[in-house]
């Protein structure tokens, strides 16, 4: 990284994801299979490095090879710890059952599934195109629940219960010019709450985590500016990072979670309470008069 405050904004290097201390024991999850979808970048990839490091054996899943590749030597290199990849789109429902034939051929099951794969695009919601929203839509809503449905019926149909975890956005303010993902994350988030009703009698859990500012390669999809605006947008004036996320999922994955369902976990810095992001930059509309230093680091004018 060239700029020294990069690391602020985009987060942690995979030497530090191989080595970053955890609160959890080592070998925590030495029973677990855990599946992760999106999981050869940012946040996706940090909590792959966890589960790995606490005794895991993980799965990951994504559009792209190359990510998909590099994360798992990286884990490998770390822990020796086993991972398998699987080029795919949770796009397409047939992809989606093949995956999990997969997972149950080569683990002979699955324990948890972290459903982190999604994406979306800055853009005044005016301006959407038709394509534009439903590539949006298809992924973060469809896609998360073909995943979501595959690991019940494999869980019911081998009567043993599993855990959920979706990673969403923090709709609770709405998302301004990325309200196509607010309708799919919070269709997300309500799916969720309905079947951790209905799936409770398999002994499945089901809970969300809702991610503030994340300093992770995602926001390179974003201005330098908007960045900056995601990082200063909360409380306590900073970003969080994607081990803040990787822990809440081990958290949600684990016997410590055992009486949690339908839950949604907030890992954003208070953002729900007193925040605000433009994710295409702010319209003068809403800047005018709000003064100078808005976004800029406390104490600095």
């Amino acid at each position: 990284m060239n700029d020294p405050d990069d690391k602020a904004l985009y987060g942690l290097e995979d030497a530090e994801l191989a080595t970053h201390p955890t609160v959890f024991e080592a070998g925590l999850c030495a029973d677990q299979v855990v599946l992760i979808s999106g999981g050869g970048s940012g946040i996706g990839r940090a909590i792959a490095y966890l589960y790995a490091r606490l005794g895991a054996r993980v799965i990951i899943c994504g559009r792209r090879s190359e990510p998909l590749a590099e994360t798992a030597e990286g884990i490998r290199a770390a822990c020796a710890a086993e991972v398998i990849t699987q080029t795919m789109t949770i796009r397409d429902p047939d992809q989606v059952a093949d995956l999990l034939a997969l997972v149950w051929e080569r683990c002979g099951g699955l324990d948890v599934l972290v459903n982190n794969a999604g994406g979306q695009f800055a853009q005044d919601s005016l301006d959407y195109s038709v394509k534009g929203w439903r590539a949006v839509i298809d992924t973060n809503l469809n896609g998360t629940w073909y995943m979501m449905q595959q690991a019940a019926l494999r869980w019911r149909d081998a009567g043993r219960g599993g855990s959920i975890v979706n990673i969403v956005v923090n709709i609770h303010r709405g998302t301004l010019q990325t309200t196509h993902s607010a309708a799919a994350r919070a269709g997300v988030v309500y799916l969720s709450k309905s079947v951790a009703v209905e799936w409770a009698p398999l002994g499945i859990r089901v809970n969300c985590i809702a991610p503030g500012a994340i300093a992770s390669s995602g926001l390179r999809n974003y201005s330098r500016e908007a960045a900056e605006q995601f990082r200063y947008a909360n409380p306590m004036r900073r970003a969080g990072d994607v081990w803040d996320v990787a822990e809440a999922s081990v958290y949600l994955g684990s016997g410590a979670a055992d009486f949690v369902t339908g839950e949604v976990f907030a890992v954003d810095g208070g953002y729900q309470m007193l925040g605000e992001i433009w994710a295409g930059g702010e319209p003068e509309y809403f800047a005018r008069g709000r003064g100078a230093g808005r976004f800029s680091e406390p104490g600095e004018e």
